[in-house]
C-alpha cells in the first residue's frame, strides 16, 4: 500500500468518525400550545387592578405596616432571596466557563529510566552540562502558568450561559411569587382577625340582652306567669353564648400568633381597627383580560423563564455531539537543578496543544444527557401551560365569587334587620302573654346566628377581593 493510499484511508477514517460524532438526534418538539380566551366570563373590561401597587390597593394603614414588616423579616422571603444568590453564582460560573482558565503550576518530578531502555542508553553517553553526564536519578522542576480554553464553536457554552441567566430571572420571579402569596396571606389573616373582633362584640351584646331577658323571666316566675323550665332554658342559652365567647377568644389568640409568625416575630398584639369593618366595602376589582396574566403573574413568568432555559439546555446538549476544540498550554521555567531554574532564556519552556475531538465510543452517554434535557423541556412546557390554565381558572372563580358574595351580603343584611325587629316583637308579645318563652328563645338564637353569618359574609368579601388581586398577579412589582 502506497503512502498516498494510507493518507487517504486515514483521512476517510477520521471523516467517518467525525460524521458519526456530529450526527445528532432530532430536537424539535411538537406540542400544541393552548390559546388563552380573549375575555373572562361576564367581564369585558380590559383594565386590570393588577397594575395597582399593593400599597395603593390596601388602604388600611395598620395592614400596610404589617405587610412592610413581613416583607423584611418573613423567613420564606429571606430563604427565597438566597435562591437568587445561588442562581447569580450559577450565572457567574457559566460566564467563567467561556473564558480561558489560567492556573499557577509548581511541579517537581524525580525520574529514573530502566537500564535496558532507549532513554537510559542515550542518557549514559549524553552530557547534561559540559563535562557532566545525565544522572541516573534525574530531577525536573517547573514553575509557570497552565492554561486551558475550550473554543465555543457550536454555542454550547453560550447556550448554557443564556440558560443560567434565564434561571436567574426565574429566581427573581420566585421571590415575587413568595411576596405576593405572603401579602395575600397576611391580608386575609388580618381581615379574619377583624371579623373575630366584631363577632366578639356581637356575642357580648347578645349575652347582655340574654341576661336582661333572664331577669324578666325571673320576675315573671315570681308572679307565676312562667315556670322554672323557661328559666333553665334561658340559663342554658346564656351559658352557650359564653362558651362561644371563649371559642372566639382562642381563635383571636391563634390568629394573632399566626400573623406574628408571618412577620418573623414572636407573639405580640396586632394593632388593628375594627370600626369600619362592616361599613367599608372592599376595593372594586377590575379583572382585565386573560392575556395580561402573562406579564402580571410571577408564577407564569417564572415558568416561562424556566421553559426558555430548558430550550437552551437542549441546544447545549445537542452541541455535545459536535467536535470540541480545546487549547491547552504551559509557559514557565523548567530545569533539572533549582540553581538553573530561573536562568533566562535557557530555562524558558512552553507548549501549546490544539485538540479537536468528536464523541465516538461514549455517544450513548451524550445521547442520554440529550434525552434528559429534551424531557425536561417537555415537562417545562406542560408546567407552563398548566400554570396559565390554573391562573385563568383562579381568576374566573373569584370573579364569580365576588358577584355571588355581593348578592349574599345584601340578603343576609335584610335577614339580620328582620330578625332584630323580631326580637323586640317577640319580647313584647311574651310580656303580654301572647308568645311563649320558646319563641323568644328561638328568635334570639336565630338573630345571633344571622349576625355572625353577616360578619362571615363581609369577611368573605374582603378575602375574595384579596384573592382575586393575588390571582391577577398584583403586588409583585
Amino acid at each position: 500500500m502506497t503512502t498516498n493510499n494510507k493518507i487517504i484511508y486515514i483521512f476517510l477514517f477520521l471523516v467517518s468518525i467525525f460524521y458519526v460524532g456530529c450526527k445528532t438526534p432530532e430536537s424539535n418538539l411538537l406540542i400544541t400550545k393552548k390559546i388563552l380566551p380573549e375575555t373572562y366570563p361576564y367581564n369585558l373590561d380590559s383594565t386590570t387592578t393588577a397594575d395597582i401597587n399593593w400599597r395603593e390597593f390596601f388602604t388600611d394603614s395598620n395592614l400596610v405596616s404589617l405587610i412592610d414588616t413581613a416583607l423584611k423579616n418573613n423567613y420564606d422571603v429571606l430563604m427565597t432571596l438566597q435562591k437568587i444568590e445561588v442562581a447569580r453564582n450559577d450565572l457567574r460560573l457559566s460566564k467563567g466557563a467561556m473564558l480561558p482558565s489560567v492556573n499557577t503550576n509548581l511541579a517537581t518530578l524525580q525520574r529514573r529510566f530502566g537500564y535496558y531502555t532507549m532513554d537510559d542508553a542515550g542518557n549514559r553517553v549524553t552530557e547534561i552540562t559540559p563535562g557532566q553526564l545525565i544522572p541516573t536519578h534525574l530531577p525536573d522542576y517547573f514553575v509557570g502558568l497552565q492554561a486551558n480554553w475550550e473554543i465555543d464553536i457550536w454555542g454550547k457554552l453560550r447556550n448554557k450561559k443564556k440558560a443560567a441567566f434565564l434561571r436567574y430571572l426565574g429566581s427573581k420571579e420566585a421571590v415575587n411569587l413568595v411576596k405576593t402569596n405572603l401579602i395575600a396571606e397576611i391580608a386575609n389573616a388580618y381581615y379574619e382577625l377583624l371579623a373575630l373582633d366584631v363577632e366578639l362584640d356581637i356575642i357580648d351584646e347578645t349575652i347582655r340582652i340574654q341576661m336582661d331577658m333572664l331577669e324578666i323571666f325571673e320576675v315573671q316566675k315570681q308572679s307565676g306567669v312562667t315556670n322554672e323550665l323557661a328559666i333553665k332554658q334561658f340559663q342554658a342559652q346564656v351559658l352557650n353564648s359564653k362558651n362561644l365567647k371563649y371559642e372566639l377568644l382562642q381563635k383571636i389568640n391563634e390568629n394573632n400568633n399566626k400573623i406574628s409568625f408571618l412577620l418573623g416575630q414572636y407573639s405580640q398584639p396586632i394593632i388593628r381597627n375594627k370600626t369600619n369593618f362592616n361599613t367599608q366595602n372592599p376595593m372594586l376589582i377590575k379583572a382585565g383580560i386573560p392575556s395580561q396574566l402573562l406579564r402580571n403573574r410571577p408564577d407564569i413568568r417564572q415558568t416561562e423563564f424556566d421553559l426558555m432555559a430548558s430550550k437552551l439546555n437542549v441546544k447545549a446538549a445537542k452541541a455535545a455531539f459536535y467536535p470540541s476544540f480545546i487549547i491547552t498550554g504551559n509557559v514557565g521555567f523548567q530545569a533539572f537543578n533549582t540553581s538553573y531554574l530561573f536562568v533566562s532564556p535557557q530555562s524558558l519552556a512552553y507548549n501549546v496543544l490544539g485538540n479537536l475531538t468528536a464523541p465516538f465510543i461514549n455517544r450513548s452517554g451524550i445521547k442520554a444527557q440529550f434525552n434528559t434535557a429534551k424531557a425536561n423541556q417537555i415537562e417545562a412546557m406542560y408546567k407552563y401551560q398548566k400554570t396559565i390554565l390554573n391562573a385563568y381558572v383562579e381568576v374566573s372563580n373569584e370573579i364569580s365569587n365576588i358577584k355571588n358574595l355581593e348578592n349574599m351580603y345584601k340578603l343576609k343584611t335584610e335577614e339580620v334587620s328582620t330578625l332584630e325587629n323580631s326580637i323586640s316583637i317577640a319580647t313584647d308579645l311574651f310580656k303580654s302573654g301572647r308568645a311563649s318563652y320558646f319563641e323568644v328563645l328561638m328568635t334570639q338564637r336565630s338573630a345571633l346566628e344571622s349576625k355572625l353569618d353577616l360578619v362571615t359574609a363581609k369577611k368573605r368579601q374582603y378575602n375574595a377581593s384579596v384573592n382575586i388581586y393575588k390571582a391577577l398577579g398584583g403586588g409583585w412589582k
